[in-house]
């Protein structure tokens, strides 16, 4: 549970406002001139390494001390000619964008060429001059069998990383089968097997009752995880709950002997435990099964390279260096993804690394493979070539100063603090003048609170200027077609008109729920797509249209100038069309009947905390008495665990649920919508198996013409909805405030949004 209880931690966090605070400022704030910035954060991990920084506080940091490899423009496309400079538009406007390299990409029949060229003028802070020798070697980093980072750029399909990994070339012929069948052989006789295996155990374990801990910290999170909690009295009762165990009694156990003597009674039977793991493996065997399987391969190809199979692997075949600013990586076929992954920190190998183990043509790339404790030595202490030099971590405050060798011009602003303060000061502090500028949640609250600061009652005035961007991601409501259907079939016709009714009900609800809990700090969207992304629809777009405005002969249901009121009546008529034709039987403007296998009630799932406190909450109330009147009855289970929710949405229980996704650069539609990402083996909770839909998703991930993929997008969205398996219902904005009085604000970056931010062109930013 430890991964679903962080990560709604980390949602509520942002709602409720992040990297914000107040202190003094040092050196005089708001004085004529003055050069040192002060920025609010939450806490740092104080892992400020390009390599293994993981929270989005620390990573600030990073953006500030290191450069990419490439950027992305304003809608989150790939920069590939840094080195020239590239314009592209956004929203009417050209912006031009320059980095330390450009890309050419070579497709081939079966392979995919991906030349990469830096700039020759590039320096570290420290004067020394970047090469393609520290690209490599940040590559090799991130591309080590002991790296544990969250970068991605290990799953690029690269000629030969994965027998670099495993240091042999037999890799390739290790099938899933032959895996299996060595588990089988060694789970119950191989010590040193099952001695892994018990690491992997102990680790969830471990994760498990952090959890159990964490609930029952204070009276709030009881409050707030009552469910998760039950009838538990402390931290070790829920554990034991949780695991159904009869053997164990919790009288017996402590804080310090449980996840031990769970692991006396489980040995080393992952299968047993993971069904046992109510919370996470919700019954089923497989919770372990790609970790174990992992080990698996790896000691069976240790075994296989002992016997003399195959020959050791000194280097990634796929990557070679051309020149001092030039190399290519070549993969296995064509993936558009693949060049966000490349999108790398570059990273001085004469810091982080040892030039003198470092010897490209002797297969030597700046470190022991397979030991990063020499790189992870400086994650504290970082350097990079970016706009600023960090100097120091002291009193809950991180000290940067400007960097002179910064290829875009040294920054005006000499010094930034970015300071550790709390949430709920960070207007007051900017007002103040013991901050300059905050990232809050655009909050209607917080709207309100800086239109009573400035003297112009705007969001932006003499005391507070405010940017807000768009949220990388929606709000929606989603349904499980598996399990909201006509009859057995949940792909069939009559289940997608069925399902189109309810959704043509709650998309008439969303306007006034979302502009009373937002105001105009977020819109209703149209489109299951984050309205950030280069690929959303725009209302200019031929074939654009409303969420669920067409009633079943593909009529528009609303006219322009309709009154609320006639708005709902018109959902409302609409939606019977759809049941009526789904083959539900309609009389006197009412459904009194369904065919075979359907039934007439359904649930909503929301984490709302048990206390109603959710943006679509509202739109399912209003639709709750729409469809009672359609005689539909929609249940609304209000869940004080959100866990509960994911677990349950994860698992394919739901009917219908209300969540968020974040996005990503990329509107890659795989995971969440592909026919092989359904029943549990990726993000398609709602379902959808849909051979169309497939071929569609396939067909712009093998494409990189950004015309094409948006009109191919376009295509899988209007599947997506006539499947009327998700309802979006609201894209939200976050802010950053700056101190009107203190920071020259005309030198801000015009257009910032969630993919280019203000730091993005900090080294123009000038106090005032």
């Amino acid at each position: 549970m430890k991964r679903k209880i962080v990560a709604c931690l980390l949602v509520a966090a942002m709602m409720a406002g992040s990297l914000v605070g107040c202190g003094k400022k040092e050196g005089g704030s708001g004085s004529k001139g003055a050069q040192s910035l002060v920025v609010a954060s939450a806490n740092f991990s104080q892992e400020f390494s390009p390599f293994f920084a993981s929270s989005a506080y620390d990573m600030n940091i990073v953006d500030l001390t290191q450069v990419s490899l490439f950027g992305l423009d304003r809608e989150g496309a790939l920069i590939k000619n840094g080195i020239e400079g590239e314009t592209v538009p956004y929203n009417g406007t050209d912006h031009t964008y320059t980095g330390i390299a450009n890309m050419e990409i070579n497709k081939g029949t079966d392979t995919t060429e991906y030349k990469i060229k830096i700039r020759d003028d590039i320096k570290f802070s420290d004067g020394e001059k970047l090469t393609i020798d520290d690209v490599i070697f940040s590559m090799y980093v991130f591309a080590d069998p002991s790296y544990a980072g969250s970068s991605t750029f290990a799953s690029l399909p690269i000629i030969g990383l994965e027998n670099y990994q495993y240091n042999s070339t037999v890799t390739a012929n290790v099938t899933d089968e032959e895996i299996n069948k060595w588990i089988s052989k060694n789970v119950s006789t191989n010590t040193d097997f099952q001695a892994k295996i018990t690491e992997i155990m102990t680790k969830v374990l471990e994760a498990e009752f952090a959890d159990c801990q964490f609930v029952m910290e204070s009276e709030q999170n009881k409050k707030d995880y009552a469910s998760y909690i039950g009838t538990a009295k402390s931290p070790v009762e829920i554990m034991v709950n949780n695991l159904g165990q009869k053997k164990l009694d919790a009288a017996t156990l402590t804080d310090e002997n449980i996840v031990a003597e769970v692991l006396k009674l489980y040995g080393s039977d992952y299968k047993k435990l993971s069904k046992s793991l109510v919370m996470q493996g919700d019954g089923t065997d497989t919770l372990f099964d790609a970790d174990v399987a992992n080990v698996a391969k790896t000691m069976l190809l240790e075994e296989k390279v002992a016997s003399g199979e195959g020959k050791e692997v000194p280097n990634i075949e796929g990557i070679k260096k051309i020149s001092d600013t030039e190399m290519t990586i070549t993969t296995e076929g064509f993936d558009v993804t693949s060049e966000l992954k490349l999108s790398i920190a570059v990273a001085p190998l004469h810091y982080y690394g040892s030039d003198a183990e470092y010897d490209y043509d002797n297969n030597k790339f700046g470190f022991t493979r397979g030991d990063l404790e020499k790189v992870k030595e400086k994650t504290n202490n970082p350097l990079g070539a970016g706009p600023y030099v960090y100097k120091k971590y002291e009193n809950k405050i991180v000290y940067l100063e400007a960097n002179e060798h910064y290829y875009k011009g040294a920054p005006k602003i000499k010094k930034i603090q970015y300071k550790e303060t709390q949430d709920t000061d960070n207007i007051p502090g900017v007002q103040s003048g013991t901050i300059d500028a905050a990232e809050i949640s655009g909050s209607k609250n917080n709207f309100e609170q800086i239109k009573g600061l400035n003297s112009n009652g705007e969001t932006s005035g003499d005391i507070i200027y405010t940017n807000t961007v768009q949220y990388l991601g929606y709000g929606y409501i989603g349904m499980t077609a598996d399990n909201v259907k006509v009859g057995n079939d949940g792909a069939s016709e009559a289940s997608k008109l069925f399902r189109k009714g309810l959704a043509t009900v709650i998309a008439a609800y969303r306007d006034v729920s979302i502009d009373s809990y937002y105001g105009e700090s977020a819109s209703v969207i149209q489109y299951p797509i984050s309205n950030t992304s280069w690929a959303a629809p725009r209302q200019s777009d031929p074939g654009y249209t409303n969420a669920y405005a067409v009633d079943v002969d593909g009529k528009q249901i609303y006219t322009d100038g309709m009154k609320a009121e006639e708005k709902y009546a018109a959902a409302a008529k609409a939606a019977l069309g759809f049941f009526e034709k789904a083959g539900c039987t309609v009389k006197d403007g009412k459904v009194t009947g369904a065919p075979a296998g359907t039934t007439l009630k359904v649930e909503a799932l929301i984490g709302a905390g048990g206390k109603s406190d959710h943006p679509s909450f509202g739109v399912l109330t209003d639709s709750k008495e729409a469809l009672k009147k359609l005689g539909i009855e929609l249940i609304i289970t209000d869940l004080a665990d959100p866990g509960t929710l994911f677990d349950k949405m994860n698992n394919g229980q739901a009917e219908i649920f209300v969540a968020a996704w974040g996005a990503s650069s990329d509107p890659d539609m795989y995971q969440v919508y592909h026919s092989s990402m359904a029943d549990g083996k990726g993000s398609n909770n709602y379902q959808i198996k849909d051979k169309e839909l497939d071929k569609l998703i396939m067909k712009a991930r093998i494409s990189d013409n950004k015309e094409y993929r948006k009109a191919t997008y376009k295509k899988c969205l209007d599947i997506i909805m006539d499947w009327g398996v998700e309802i979006p219902i609201y894209q939200r904005e976050d802010a950053t405030i700056f101190s009107s009085e203190r920071v020259n604000t005309e030198t801000l970056a015009k257009d910032i949004t969630s993919f280019y931010s203000w730091k993005n062109e900090i080294e123009k930013l000038e106090m005032k």
